[in-house]
């Protein structure tokens, strides 16, 4: 089982702690994470992209100019594609990107993110993560105190309005609830911390 200490939110040492292998112990699958990735991003497009036919420029009813004897091209309208304000050819049209995979696939996939976490030690746990008042410098020192450099992910057990208010006008730093865990999130961001709540959650969803 990975080993790793514990932390108070003043930077010291507390205590140590023994992760679930089947969590935060498994050898990371990086062709699952991409597929994982991959359709997250997908997932997220709005495919509201149109462009019009040739059928839906307004104008070009009449032809431009007789079929023969002119010694120009045929052209039947003025808003054919290759005509200036024509319509597009092949141009896209409102979609839905959505697509599937595996739940399995899914869990794989953080688990193997976190994983990697901890061999890179960007994982950090706190014996409690908790503000008295929402206030931005108290959560800056509190990152200060932990040494923390990049862009920085905070998972929280529950909602905590003091804790993700203080957070969310630091530039780099992110938070949010366990519930809301995503492949991208945890990608995206360099340091993960997690206060001990949340790892006992996350060991009894994905052990």
């Amino acid at each position: 089982m990975p080993k790793i200490d514990v932390y108070d939110m003043k930077g010291k040492k507390v205590s140590d702690i023994e992760l679930s292998e089947k969590v935060f112990g498994i050898e990371p699958n990086e062709g699952v994470v991409h597929t994982v990735l991959v359709n997250y991003l997908a997932n997220q497009r709005q495919g509201t992209q149109s462009t019009k036919t040739r059928a839906e420029v307004r104008g070009g009813g009449k032809k431009p100019w007789r079929q023969k004897g002119t010694g120009r091209a045929r052209q039947g309208s003025i808003r054919a594609p290759q005509w200036i304000k024509g319509g597009i050819a092949l141009g896209p049209k409102p979609r839905n990107y959505r697509y599937t995979v595996n739940k399995k696939e899914k869990r794989l996939a953080i688990r193997s993110v976190l994983s990697s976490k901890v061999l890179e030690n960007d994982l950090i746990v706190l014996d409690k993560l908790e503000l008295e008042e929402i206030k931005t410098k108290n959560m800056v020192k509190v990152l200060s105190d932990l040494k923390v450099e990049g862009k920085t992910l905070v998972i929280l057990p529950e909602k905590n309005e003091n804790v993700q208010y203080s957070a969310r006008n630091i530039e780099g730093t992110k938070t949010i609830l366990i519930n809301n865990i995503n492949i991208f999130d945890l990608l995206n961001y360099t340091k993960l911390i997690l206060p001990l709540d949340t790892v006992k959650k996350l060991e009894e969803v994905y052990a």
